[in-house]
């Protein structure tokens, strides 16, 4: 018995094995809905061997991960935005200018530039514990060093304490970012991946939530600054203490797909090297990319824009909460119907297009005055639409670039978009002008207020920029679902569910441009043996492809 158990574990190893009238192993196995490989020797793999005979199989502490990784992202985007929603109460406590309250946020864009590269390569190196582990610790020590001017008096330069706080932070959210693809490809089955990478993903969106929200409560004035800022610590050591104890492995034992197998099957430079020359993943990276940056930069710069037209900073943080509360519902919506469907192009296209007509609308009311229901409605529409795509945007981009690791692939899209980030704040911030007519302003920082309606014309007419571009340009076939599928690449684009592309399988002798790979005459069982409209025609042809 040990022995027929071992053979049909090496099975689809050892390749086609005919047993007695023409059945194949390989196929009995397939016939109970799993797939039996010898091992899977990963870096920091906690198993035994048996753990390793086993197909695919789900772990329960993948929720823990999950939880880990969601908790120091939702830390991480607290601590980003911490200071946007009081920065006239912080300029003022701190003696700052604005635009030095501005970089306290611009850091993390800028700091993602030079640093994504290398949180990619760590990624795909050290492993995902490693880097889980490393962006929890920067983001504990960012958190602390922000801290010391409130708790050392006489400080002299308190903005320098500030600055490298944030820029530990800054550097650590390289780390977390890259991170929800990654998890979810390595340790979740195929039907959960796009949900575990919306949970993930939309942790730092709920950080942002959070700031917005908990910011302008705990601060009505200058006094209250150091509870603020000891309160954004408490998240970001439970994150790290649950880091370095909980996760014990940056893989499972067995894989939980076989997409998951040949996760980072490309070397780091290789890796990058193909990125750059697929086409659908470069239009993809620039305008989902340039999304983030919109958004960003939306996000930083919300109190100031609202603040000038007379708003408060407790409505500057509601509307922050709106856009977030239902970004996360739509993500949740959109992440269960993706996961069934696998739309992922249709998904993302029409949410771009939403997104860009509410930004149109946005960019018009914030400039009047009175319009609290209607820049409330927009915000949440704003969410609804826009941050909904984004983990869909990363499962589509680690499609398109399929074998690349999941790092590489998602990675590569952020740090772009931090990129993009920095340019449209900084261009942003540039084309505002002084106020010239009636003030209506309630920001506090003793400047004249500004005027920003070229700049939110600007960012809408990017935004409408990325998704045409986007909507037009992009197409790509889904190419690890294919290969988890077991079918043949396919050869053109694929906008549709992979499965209902082609519903009857064509062998290779039909398919142009493509020539039989060795063993294609090899019969187990033999294709000849069914007419060629039989149904079973086609799975054998696969079968001895495979």
């Amino acid at each position: 018995m040990q022995t027929l158990l071992r053979l049909l574990t090496l099975a689809p190893v050892l390749g086609p094995l005919s047993a007695p009238g023409g059945l194949q192993t390989a196929g009995m196995a397939e016939t109970t809905g799993d797939w039996l490989e010898t091992s899977w020797d990963r870096p920091g793999t906690v198993g035994t061997d048996g753990d390793a005979l086993l197909g695919p199989r789900t772990y329960a502490r993948r929720w823990v991960f999950l939880l880990v990784v969601s908790l120091l992202s939702c830390s991480n985007a607290m601590v980003w935005l911490s200071f946007a929603p009081v920065a006239d109460i912080i300029a003022q406590h701190f003696f700052l200018s604005m635009d030095q309250v501005n970089w306290l946020s611009l850091v993390y864009l800028v700091v993602a530039v030079p640093f994504g590269m290398s949180a990619i390569w760590v990624l795909d190196s050290v492993g995902l514990r490693g880097a889980t582990i490393l962006g929890a610790w920067l983001n504990f020590a960012g958190s602390m060093l922000r801290a010391l001017p409130c708790i050392t008096v006489r400080i002299p330069n308190p903005f320098a304490f500030l600055m490298s706080g944030q820029t530990l932070c800054a550097v650590a959210q390289t780390l977390v970012v890259s991170s929800p693809a990654k998890l979810a490809a390595l340790w979740f089955p195929e039907h959960q991946r796009a949900t575990a990478n919306m949970i993930s993903t939309m942790s730092n969106p709920l950080g942002i939530l959070v700031a917005n929200v908990l910011s302008p409560a705990l601060v009505k004035k200058a006094e209250d600054i150091p509870m603020m800022l000891g309160i954004y610590i408490a998240p970001a050591a439970l994150a790290c203490l649950l880091a370095t104890a909980c996760i014990w492995e940056s893989v499972p034992p067995s894989p939980p797909s076989v997409g998951a197998a040949s996760s980072t099957s490309e070397n780091f430079l290789r890796g990058l090297k193909l990125l750059m020359q697929n086409k659908a993943y470069v239009i993809l990276a620039i305008c989902f990319g340039g999304g983030i940056g919109v958004f960003s930069s939306f996000s930083a710069l919300l109190e100031q824009i609202l603040c000038a037209n007379g708003y408060s900073n407790e409505f500057s943080g509601l509307c922050g909460a709106l856009f977030i509360v239902f970004g996360i519902l739509g993500a949740l919506i959109l992440g269960l119907y993706v996961d069934r469907t696998k739309h992922f192009t249709e998904a993302t296209k029409i949410g771009l297009c939403l997104t860009s007509m509410t930004f149109v609308a946005f960019a018009l009311v914030s400039q009047l005055q009175g319009q609290t229901l209607a820049l409330a409605a927009i915000c949440s529409l704003l969410g609804l639409f826009g941050f909904s795509v984004a983990p869909v945007a990363l499962e589509l981009a680690v499609e398109c670039s399929f074998p690349v690791g999941e790092g590489a692939s998602a990675g590569l899209v952020f740090a772009l978009g931090q990129a993009e980030g920095v340019l449209i704040m900084l261009l942003l911030t540039a084309l505002t002008v002084q106020r010239t007519g009636p003030s209506f302003s309630t920001c506090r920082q003793g400047e004249d207020p500004l005027d920003w309606t070229v700049s939110l014309l600007l960012l809408a007419g990017l935004c409408t920029l990325f998704t045409c571009v986007m909507v037009l340009f992009f197409h790509t076939p889904y190419r690890r679902l294919e290969a988890e599928s077991g079918r043949p690449p396919s050869p053109r684009m694929c906008t549709r569910e992979p499965g209902t592309v082609n519903p009857t399988p064509r062998p290779f002798l039909e398919t142009p441009g493509l020539e039989p790979p060795a063993g294609f005459l090899q019969e187990v069982p033999d294709p000849a043996s069914f007419p060629k409209e039989h149904p079973k025609w086609a799975e054998a042809m696969t079968r001895n492809i495979q």
